[in-house]
């Protein structure tokens, strides 16, 4: 199948889900919410699991147990740190976010291509990304050695087993999360929020375009769609306006890029659009950290006209001073512009857009906001009140069949009936989150050296991020990464027992 076939092919996957009227996400979004407006405080409650309770389980490829999950769910392991890619380099590590971003027929064989992104800032020469699109060459500051060591590794995963792991994307810094688009390709947000410039004269912050095929990587940031601390994407197909998020404490603007080409393709977004960022209607400089189920709000946007503006101080229409700001957000602030707290994870489904606010909500534990693209209101779908509850939710994803997935993310993992790590937590059709999984790498230096794995992975890693959750188009499999030692899983099984 040609790039043609493929793009068209994802753009039919895309409208199919819009258009499948037996999917019962409307449905079951309205019950949800009607259940929170009942629950105590517009929170958010923990319940058992629709799937089971969880245990550790080997995993197929290493025969570690790395994670705990549900009766009857299995996983496959690949894209260690450490294991060699295509070109012979290491696979770098900080895994995060991730995507599906072609599905196509290779004979008689269903394979997936994936993207996956590397959460490194600053490294030694050797750990630099060698891969077909390097955008900064140059070290990281005067008189250092160290190098831009993020980036983008492509995954191909074909029959129900992994096959390639091959470098697409270097010379980037802190490659946090990003998001699929509509014609098959992968934007990879870097979550730089200094106005540090390398020795070749290279600013950080932006968002770069990622191809299925790596040699189709180009390495050139979209300097339209803003400098600042990017999280995550998701893009509108019915316009390919792309929705971000910002990961700065206190001061994250909620931004939206409309793009002069409508017709999204591969490229199109580097020929040019408009930044904008939100605001409650008819309200300057809305606080949206401390947020209650059934909280609403309508929007409206606001120009930022130099979406590479450098970072700064300024004082809202509410008369509130922000320092040390992105430049983006400063200019959308005095604009009366609204904040998150903590933008994260961000998915597109059915004409909405879920977004997570990691430390918003009741008790700073984590929010949800839909917004209906069509109306422009945003209104919270869920707020923890207690890390029990929900702890600090980071990337989420929503399946095909139309059910949230929460990565969670917080300093300090929870201890549940399950023990001790990050969790996966899943959203039901009533509102009520469950755990899905658990983080359980606790593993020795000998453990791994057995398993072809580096030695130096050794120790207990249950307190580190999941990250990257994503499905491939017909549900029968969950992708997702542990950040560190960075490891990425492909999860298969009975689906159907729950809403995932």
């Amino acid at each position: 199948m040609n790039n043609n076939d493929i793009s068209s092919s994802r753009r039919n996957l895309l409208k199919g889900i819009a258009g499948a009227g037996a999917l019962p996400f409307v449905g079951a979004f309205a019950a949800m919410q009607a259940q929170q407006a009942m629950a105590a405080n517009g929170a958010t409650t923990l319940i058992a699991s629709p799937y089971g309770p969880i245990a550790p389980v080997n995993d197929l490829t290493t025969g570690l147990p790395l994670l705990q999950l549900p009766p009857g769910f299995s996983y496959k392991t690949f894209g260690w740190r450490g294991d060699l890619m295509a070109n012979g380099q290491p696979c770098p590590g900080g895994h995060d976010g991730m995507g599906v971003v072609q599905t196509r027929k290779v004979g008689r064989s269903t394979e997936l291509v994936l993207v996956r992104n590397h959460e490194i800032s600053g490294g030694s020469a050797g750990n630099f990304i060698n891969a077909p699109g390097v955008y900064d060459g140059g070290t990281v500051g005067n008189g250092s050695s160290n190098r831009s060591c993020g980036g983008t590794t492509n995954l191909v995963f074909r029959d129900n087993d992994w096959v390639s792991m091959t470098p697409s994307l270097g010379g980037t810094q802190q490659n946090c999360a990003g998001g699929i688009t509509p014609w098959g390709t992968w934007l990879t947000c870097e979550e730089i929020g200094s106005d540090s410039v390398s020795a070749a004269g290279k600013k950080h912050g932006y968002v770069f375009e990622v191809a299925a095929d790596p040699l189709q990587t180009s390495g050139q940031p979209i300097v339209g769609m803003g400098r600042f601390a990017h999280e995550a994407a998701a893009v509108d197909p019915t316009d390919s306006t792309v929705y971000m998020t910002e990961d700065s404490s206190g001061k994250s603007g909620f931004y939206r890029y409309v793009p002069d080409v409508k017709r999204g393709a591969a490229g199109s977004l580097i020929m040019g659009g408009v930044l904008e960022m939100a605001k409650v209607k008819g309200v300057n400089n809305v606080n949206l950290a401390t947020a209650s189920v059934n909280d609403t709000y309508e929007l409206e946007w606001v120009r930022i006209a130099n979406p590479d503006a450098n970072r700064g101080n300024a004082t809202g229409l509410n008369g509130q001073a922000i320092s040390n700001a992105a430049g983006p957000f400063l200019q959308g602030w005095t604009q009366g512009a609204l904040r998150m707290n903590r933008g994260e994870g961000i998915w597109y489904t059915q004409g909405k857009m879920y977004v997570m606010d990691t430390s918003g909500g009741l008790v700073s534990r984590g929010a949800i906001w839909e917004l209906d693209l069509a109306r422009q209101t945003m209104k919270c779908i869920y707020s923890s009140p207690s890390p029990l509850v929900g702890n600090m939710g980071d990337n989420l994803t929503v399946s095909p069949r139309n059910a949230i997935l929460i990565c969670e993310d917080a300093s300090s993992a929870i201890t549940d009936q399950f023990g001790y790590g990050q969790r996966l937590m899943g959203i039901t059709s009533a509102g009520d989150a469950y755990i899905f999984a658990k983080n359980n790498v606790n593993l020795t230096a000998a453990q791994l050296q057995g398993a072809g794995k580096l030695a130096s992975l050794a120790g207990d890693g249950r307190g580190n991020e999941f990250a990257g959750a994503c499905f491939d188009p017909l549900g029968r499999q969950l992708f997702v990464n542990i950040q560190t030692p960075g490891i990425t899983f492909a999860i298969s099984g009975p689906w159907g027992k729950g809403p995932l």
